[in-house]
Order: structure tokens, then C-alpha cells, then sequence
């Protein structure tokens, strides 16, 4: 933790807001304005604060976070350096200069690797830009000059083990974070980690048996347990348990269990999916949209966000709704006062063009779709988000051309079959592969010699 205060409670109270953001036990928020009560000439907590919000991806807070900034402002002079490149940092997020920011927070960890905070901040917006590079190394750079009696190590172990799953490397990620987890149990991101090397692997009995075990910590009190609910939902419908699935939407990405568009998201990706798998999702696509927050200035924000956005308009039968967001969103990614924004590219090459897909099979051109699907796969990290995320393409992808006319031999076809073989190689066959495999014309024979 910086040292730009020399009060002890609110040393104390930072600390326990800093451990919070890394765990996901409850907000910080409070923790940071009794760190300000107890210190008001304290920068940092203020920081903290902006860059909290800010980490959420709501257009809407980005005001607060604005304010919170200004105000911050006159505090900087007698700051420390550290908190100085924070604010910095901090504010090109705020002008949606994410990779600028995560390159100030990297030169900031070259002098201070044990900069907690830094690592934290900078893992989520690589995460939000798809740079699966930097998970891993930007926290491999740093993770040397830790040692397991840090209270944040387990913590910063688990970012690693995250990087590492994102780069493919599978035993060396699922090893860290296990390792994360044995010395403290409340580290909700190596739980994931691991999730996510099963999910990857096609261990879909693994994954829901490892998320069972450690659930008496994050379901209860932890802000990830949505996402962590999605991915024991994610393990049902590879094991084609569609009304399993339903269910966990149902209790626990429904309703009151939505606050904010990343947990939105979640039930977003998971509708579509089992809509995409045949499942009979009715009503709950109207709630969804009925909660989103598709105010004309909240377009265009993050281009992940936008697209499941529209797919909760899609799946809602609001065809016209989902076709102004993306005008909206189309507008301000062509802006030139917009061209500095992060953004500004990852909605022109993927999020715009993945939206216009999903219209066109939605109105019936599933063949376009999965040509224009196929055509985004190289560049869809760029998207953000992890790889099971966007697997949400290669599903639409398959559903798309398995819905093309034109029989076996179309060119939708052919690209479906592809990639189908490309997901045979990678992972194990699972009930989930085997349906699409039926659906492409796949024969039992040809899976067998892939698997």
C-alpha cells in the first residue's frame, strides 16, 4: 500500500478497500470514505474510488468518477510520486484511454512491482481489452518479488494464474491456482482461474464439481459470484443440462441479482447461448432488456457491453431497438473526437461488425452471419473479454451455419464443419459438441477420429 498518509485508521481502512477489490468481498466503497474522513488531504483513497467505478463499465458513473477526480485534483501537489502516476493512470481511463493507462500502471510496476494496486488495475483492463499477452506477463514481471507472507500474495497469484490460463498455458495456470487457494480459501479470482482452464479443457463434470467444492466461499457475500454462477451454468450446457442451466438463471442471474451491466452481460451470453441450443427461454429476455440501460448516451461505451446489449434486444423481439443502439454505437465509433478512445477501435473491427452478424441472423441471413462470424475469429480478441466469453461467437458461428441454406455442401456449412474441427482438437468431445456436430452433418466416425 502507498504511504501518502500517516494516519493509522486510515491506512488501515485503504488497505482493507484495496483487499476487497482483489477479492470481491463486498464494495470498497465504504472502507474508501472512511479512509477520507480519517485522512481528507489523502489522495489516494479518492483514487481509489474513481478507479473503482470506473472498473465497472457503466457509462453511467463515469460523472461521479469525473467529479471524484476534480475534486482530487488540488491534492496532488504534496502527493506522493506513486499516487501522482496513479491519478494519472486513473484519469486515461477515464478518457477511455485504457491501453494508455495500462502502460503507465506497467512503468509505474517496473520501479514498485509490489504495487498491489497497480497489478489489480491493470489485469482488469488488459481483461477488458482482450490482451492476453500482459495478463500473464505483466503479473509474471512482478510476482518474483512477492512471497506467501504478503497478505495479497494469494491474491496476485491468482491474477497469474488467470494470465496463464488465457494464454493456453492450462497445468501451469490450474497448478497456481490451486496453489492461490490452499493459502487463502476467500480468493474467488484463482476459483475462476481454474473454472476457466476446465471450461477450456472440456472438463465439464470437473468444472461443476470444483465450483460445488469451493462455493461455501464465494457464493455468499462476494460480488463475483454471479460470473462464477455463469460458469457452473456454462458446465450444464456443455453437458447439454439446458433446463440445469435455466434453473441457475433463473436463481441466480434474474431480478434483483442484476445491478450492473457485467452481471447483465452474464445472463445475456447465457440466454443466447441456450436460445441458440433450442432452449425455450420465453419471458426472460423481456426482463432482461426491460433492465438495461440503453439510454442514448450509455451507446458506445465499451464495445462488449454494447454487443450484449444487443443480443438482450434481439432475443427480446425488439429488432428495431437493437438496430438504433447499433446506429448509436456505429456513430460514436466513426467520431473522430472519439478516435483516442480504446474503444474507438474494438467496436470498428469487431463489436460493430459482430452486431450487424447477429441482426443478419436474426433476420433470417444465417449464411451472411456465419461468413461475417468467420471472418471476425482472427482479430475477436480484440473484443475483450476471456476465451470462454467469446466463445459466444463460435457458437453463434456454428448455430448460424448449421440455420444455412444450401445443404451440406454451402459454404456456411463448410465453415461450421471447420470450426467445429478446430474445437475437437482443442478439447475433448462433449454432449454440447456432439449436438452441433449433428446439427453441421459431423459423422459419429468423423468425431471419433478427431477426438
Amino acid at each position: 500500500m502507498l504511504t501518502g498518509t500517516s494516519s493509522q485508521p486510515a491506512l488501515a481502512a485503504a488497505q482493507q478497500a484495496l483487499w476487497r477489490m482483489m477479492s470481491f468481498y463486498d464494495a470498497p466503497l465504504a472502507d474508501l470514505d472512511e479512509a477520507t474522513a480519517h485522512d481528507p488531504a489523502w489522495l489516494l483513497p479518492r483514487l481509489m474510488k474513481a478507479g473503482y467505478l470506473l472498473s465497472l463499465t457503466e457509462p453511467g458513473m463515469a460523472a461521479e468518477a469525473a467529479q471524484l477526480l476534480d475534486d482530487a485534483a488540488p491534492l496532488e501537489a504534496d502527493a506522493p510520486p506513486r499516487e501522482r502516476a496513479h491519478a494519472a493512470a486513473v484519469r486515461m481511463v477515464l478518457e477511455g484511454r485504457w491501453q494508455a493507462a495500462c502502460k503507465a500502471w506497467d512503468e509505474l510496476l517496473l520501479a514498485h512491482p509490489r504495487d498491489a494496486l497497480a497489478l489489480q488495475w491493470a489485469h482488469l483492463w488488459d481483461f477488458y481489452r482482450g490482451d492476453a499477452l500482459n495478463l500473464r506477463q505483466r503479473v509474471a514481471r512482478a510476482l518474483p518479488e512477492w512471497d506467501e507472507h504478503d497478505p495479497l500474495y494469494p491474491q496476485v497469484l491468482a491474477l497469474h494464474a488467470f494470465g496463464l490460463e488465457e494464454c493456453h498455458l492450462y497445468p501451469q495456470a490450474e497448478e497456481a491456482g490451486r496453489r492461490a487457494l490452499a493459502l487463502d480459501p476467500r480468493t474467488p479470482w484463482a476459483v475462476h482461474a481454474v473454472a476457466h482452464v476446465m471450461e477450456m479443457q472440456g472438463r465439464f463434470d470437473d468444472g461443476a464439481a470444483w465450483l460445488r467444492q469451493q462455493q461455501p466461499q464465494w457464493a455468499e457475500g462476494n460480488g463475483f459470484a454471479g460470473h462464477l454462477w455463469w460458469h457452473a451454468a456454462l458446465f450444464r450446457l456443455e453437458a447439454l443440462d439446458l433446463a440445469g442451466a435455466l434453473r441457475l438463471v433463473d436463481a441466480h442471474l434474474a431480478g434483483d441479482a442484476l445491478q450492473i451491466t457485467l452481471q447483465r452481460l452474464d445472463a445475456a451470453s447465457l440466454l443466447w447461448r441456450l436460445q441458440l441450443l433450442g432452449a425455450e427461454v420465453g419471458p426472460r429476455w423481456q426482463a432482461l432488456a426491460q433492465g438495461w440501460p440503453v439510454a442514448e448516451g450509455a451507446a458506445g461505451h465499451y464495445a462488449f457491453n454494447d454487443v450484449h446489449a444487443v443480443m438482450a434486444l434481439l432475443g427480446a423481439g425488439e429488432v428495431g431497438r437493437a438496430e438504433a443502439w447499433l446506429a448509436r454505437c456505429a456513430e460514436r465509433a466513426l467520431s473522430a473526437e472519439d478516435a483516442r478512445r480504446s474503444n474507438h477501435t474494438m467496436a470498428r473491427e469487431i463489436g460493430l461488425p459482430l452486431m450487424r452478424a447477429l441482426l443478419a441472423h436474426t433476420r433470417g441471413d444465417a449464411a451472411g452471419a456465419a461468413l461475417a462470424l468467420y471472418a471476425l475469429r482472427e482479430g475477436a480478441a480484440r473484443f475483450g473479454g476471456s476465451h470462454a466469453q467469446r466463445d459466444l461467437i463460435d457458437i453463434s458461428l456454428l448455430a448460424a451455419a448449421a440455420d444455412a441454406p444450401g445443404g451440406e455442401q454451402s459454404e456456411a456449412r463448410a465453415i461450421g464443419r471447420a470450426v467445429l474441427h478446430e474445437r475437437l482438437l482443442a478439447k475433448a468431445p462433449t454432449p454440447m459438441t456432439r449436438h452441433w456436430a449433428g446439427r453441421l452433418g459431423l459423422s459419429e466416425r468423423a468425431l471419433r477420429r478427431l477426438a
